[in-house]
């Protein structure tokens, strides 16, 4: 990957997060900076094609209200759960 220099003005609170963040899990402040411009670039791509395509979607039945996924996040943790610990149930 090249690398090219440029400037960029930071508020003193971000760039103090970013020192902090870096001292915290032992990277350099420029790499930190490095992935934060990396993501947000990426967050504002423009894709040339929908990224799934009508056929690859599925129809529900109907509206999915809170309640129904608030349910099927339940029933996913506590089956992982049951998974990660061996618990047949």
């Amino acid at each position: 990957m090249a690398l090219k220099r440029t400037n960029v003005y930071a508020e003193d609170s971000d760039l103090e997060l970013i020192k902090e963040a870096a001292a915290r899990v032992g990277k350099p402040e420029a790499e930190i900076i490095r992935e934060g411009i990396h993501r947000i670039a990426l967050a504002y791509r423009v894709w040339e094609e929908p990224f799934v395509t009508d056929e690859e979607t599925y129809d529900l039945g109907g509206p999915v209200t809170a309640e129904d996924i608030r349910d099927a996040v339940v029933r996913g943790h506590e089956s992982r759960e049951r998974r990660n610990t061996g618990d047949p149930a």
